[in-house]
């Protein structure tokens, strides 16, 4: 086990210094990722944590050298009327600054010591060992200041004379252009900043994978998930955005009671691997991944959660949010973690503000991509696909490219948005762009293609997982609400929410739980499919549909298990959000018409005349044709519930016309291995037929609870098709009729002492009608997420006039 050598005197004056002897309070010595690195080799490795062995040279011979050579003042000479401003001034003095470095010689004595260092690592892995070669600056990962990837990394370092020559250009990283307009324009002084540089045994990962790890969601800086995204081959090409990557969410705190909480994956694209060569000039190279890798993740489950449970413990190590970089190695097939630094830039946003940005009109959407930063911005593109021609780029204008790195960051900075054709949720462009707080759209695949170069553009990062780049400048308003000043009402208000995507978002709004959870959303966005076409796959009539089937369910030899896996991660997410609030789940309530608008689903669904009335709800799942599909939703959310420790999950049963109906369900849950009752399962029945508030004693006997679906309720009170437009203007919530049955229903429930709630779309969409609600005792009253702070406001008018 590692050991903490006796701190020496001359120990602040030492060149060269092992991970065994640092911890996290060594950052002036030798920078923030090796002072973490040593940090934990010290400490964690006895907790089950593999990190690689290796030493830093450190920030005092990093001064040795640029001191003993002259090199300090040619450098201060240089950078003399510095214009970071102007691109190409900035690009002259840091080529003449590199130059300087890598010209000039280390001292014998420091060679002597480096060498020595490096000998002893072959000593434990063997001769001539590849090590990785990174820069560690002394103010890198500072809580108020990133510069993360603002130096450079070599890797697949074999030799004393090619560790030292890496180690010299480390030391002229230093000072690329991105690192000196970073430096200046967070006001540090070049002088002030030294650099380490951490030399570590290399993973083998360009023999299996590597990615990065977040103890947070990057998006919402939602606290209680692992992020981790991979790829196959060196974790360079994720990092520098060069790939769509593999993405993973583990739930920490059912993480930690012993469950296996992978509530998302996502298959990247993967198109390229980084490999070592036998070049020592380039040691480095990408290849083409083939058609198994990029149809397969990276990790296998139980590696996903391994590094997942790594990643908590070394957040409740550092007692703050964690970025994190991981290997797995080909050879020994053993996962590792090769950096380590604090979050800095969601985990400091204020939570106690919620902004929120959304368009007042759209227009043809030009590409799409992955969201990131939650904002619009727009302006006319300027696509650059060589970094040599960033000093065309003009301020306010939106940065297109293939992908970037921090050479781009000059002009990052400026820009009004950024839009790329390659790179996931953690590439460099995603990082930046949150950093800066400007909103991107990060693999597109065609961005540099579709878009051209002046033409007015509105980037929308602000519609859910899905970021959009629209025609024209679009107009968008942006809400900031104090959330600290909303009190909390007796009557319990609760959430409508559909998206997986923007439910950690919709956390941060006061509420207590979710009171209607919409699978039909999971369903269409998600899944796509019909499930009954995944149970009969590939014997369908539709061979144009098995061939999409094909390609939608990529990396499933058992069809249904898409579905399975798509409904369980997708209720998966939700349910994460709010834990251990209550998430009451309605099972799914398409009518024939939008179940038959589903990949395959019309060789299902019969033609009804009036949809509304017609086969759904209860109705539908005990129905042998489509039992086996119910049997799959049964089975998601037993996955749910059972695998993932989500056990906030209520469900809620729709349209169940009859009591009876209502006791077939309840057994065809038993049947498929959901008990009413055990493990503190709870099933609810939508109230949204008149007969379900006549029978509500006998309805109550067979249910937990009630939610009054609105909707359905109004028009069934007043006779009407809420989808025909020549009647839908009679559907009104207020209506004399509506109120008294709906007055009827709570007090039914407060009879049985049975829990009734509200999910329609009355409360949100008129505020008195939720004030009539509270003034009749309703429990719970659930809204759309946008509604909920106004609505709220009410609900306390009418508590206190009440």
């Amino acid at each position: 086990m590692p050991k903490r050598m006796t701190r020496k005197p001359s120990r602040k004056r030492a060149h060269v210094l092992w991970f065994a002897d640092l911890g996290k309070s060594d950052t002036p010595l030798v920078g923030g990722k090796n002072a973490s690195l040593g940090e934990m080799y010290r400490t964690l490795t006895r907790k089950g944590i593999r990190i690689p062995n290796g030493f830093a040279v450190t920030a005092s011979a990093y001064q040795y050298f640029i001191t003993s050579t002259g090199v300090k003042q040619k450098i201060k000479a240089t950078l003399k009327g510095l214009k970071t401003s102007d691109i190409t001034n900035l690009m002259e003095q840091g080529s003449r600054v590199r130059e300087t470095i890598l010209r000039a010689k280390l001292p014998t004595d420091l060679q002597r010591e480096i060498r020595t260092a490096y000998a002893k690592l072959e000593r434990e892995y063997g001769q001539r060992c590849d090590v990785a070669v990174r820069s560690s600056a002394t103010a890198e990962d500072l809580p108020d200041a990133s510069f993360a990837g603002q130096q450079e990394t070599y890797l697949n370092i074999r030799g004393a004379d090619a560790v030292i020559e890496a180690v010299k250009k480390s030391f002229a990283s230093l000072f690329t252009n991105r690192a000196i307009s970073y430096r200046h324009d967070k006001g540090f002084d070049h002088f002030k900043v030294s650099l380490s540089v951490g030399v570590q045994k290399m993973v083998r990962s360009d023999k299996a994978s590597s990615g990065v790890m977040f103890t947070l969601d990057t998006d919402s800086g939602f606290r209680n998930v692992v992020l981790i995204n991979g790829s196959f081959g060196l974790g360079e090409n994720i990092v520098q955005g060069a790939v769509t990557p593999d993405e993973f969410v583990v739930f920490k705190p059912t993480l930690k009671t012993g469950f296996k909480p992978i509530i998302k994956k996502t298959l990247g694209q993967k198109n390229v691997k980084m490999i070592y060569t036998a070049d020592p000039d380039r040691p480095t190279r990408n290849v083409v991944t083939s058609d198994e890798e990029r149809q397969k993740f990276c990790l296998r489950d139980a590696e996903v959660l391994e590094l997942a449970a790594w990643g908590a413990i070394i957040e409740e190590h550092y007692q703050q949010p964690m970025d994190m970089e991981w290997a797995k190695d080909g050879l020994t097939k053993k996962l590792y973690i090769v950096q380590a630094r604090p979050e800095t830039v969601v985990s400091r946003q204020d939570t106690s503000k919620l902004e929120t940005y959304a368009l007042k009109k759209t227009s043809k959407v030009m590409t799409t991509g992955l969201a990131v930063g939650a904002k619009i911005g727009s302006g006319k593109p300027r696509v650059i696909l060589d970094v040599k021609r960033i000093k065309d780029f003009k301020p306010g204008e939106v940065l297109v490219t293939d992908i970037t790195d921090p050479d781009w960051e000059p002009i990052m900075k400026i820009a009004s948005a950024i839009v790329t054709d390659r790179g996931g949720r953690t590439s460099h462009a995603a990082i930046v762009s949150r950093e800066l707080g400007i909103p991107a759209v990060v693999g597109t695949n065609d961005a540099t293609r579709v878009l051209k170069t002046g033409q007015a553009v509105t980037v929308s990062a602000a519609e859910g997982q899905t970021g959009k780049v629209y025609s024209g400048i679009l107009p968008f308003e942006v809400k900031t609400v104090n959330l600290k000043v909303v009190p909390r009402p007796k009557t319990k208000v609760m959430m409508i929410v559909g998206s997986p995507e923007q439910a950690f978002g919709d956390s941060f709004i006061p509420n207590d739980g979710v009171g209607l959870c919409r699978e039909e959303f999971i369903a269409a966005t998600w899944i796509k499919i019909h499930p009954m076409a995944l149970v009969k796959y590939p014997r369908l009539k539709d061979k144009r549909a098995v061939r999409e089937i094909a390609a939608l369910t990529v990396g499933y030899k058992d069809k249904p298990e898409y579905f399975v896996d798509k409904l369980s991660q997708g209720i998966g997410m939700i349910a994460a959000a709010f834990y251990p609030k209550d998430v009451i789940v309605r099972l799914a309530d398409f009518k024939t018409n939008e179940y038959a608008g589903l990949l395959g689903g019309k060789e299902f669904e019969p033609h009804e005349e009036n949809p509304m009335l017609g086969w759904r709800g209860a109705s539908r799942y005990y129905t042998p044709k489509f039992e086996p599909a119910f049997a799959l939703e049964v089975k998601a959310l037993r996955r749910v519930r059972e695998k993932f420790g989500l056990k906030n999950v209520k469900i809620m049963v729709p349209m169940c016309r009859t009591v009876e109906e209502g006791e077939r369900v309840i057994a065809l849950l038993k049947k498929y291995g959901l008990k009413q009752g055990a493990d503190g399962l709870q099933v609810y029945v939508m109230c949204e037929i008149p007969s379900n508030v006549i029978l509500a004693e006998q309805f109550a006997k067979v249910f937990d609870g009630f939610s009054i679906g609105s909707n359905d309720l109004t028009q069934f009170t007043l006779g009407l098709d809420r989808d025909s437009s020549l009647v839908s203007k009679v559907a009104n919530e207020n209506n004399e009729a509506v109120r008294r049955i709906v007055s009827m229903a709570i007090r039914a429930a407060k009879k049985a002492k049975r829990k009734i709630g509200i999910c329609g779309q009355a409360p949100s969409d008129f505020p008195e009608f939720a004030q009539f609600l509270v003034g009749e005792g309703i429990d719970s009253i659930s809204l759309n997420p946008d509604t909920v702070l106004k609505t709220t406001l009410k609900i306390l008018e009418a508590e206190r006039g009440r």
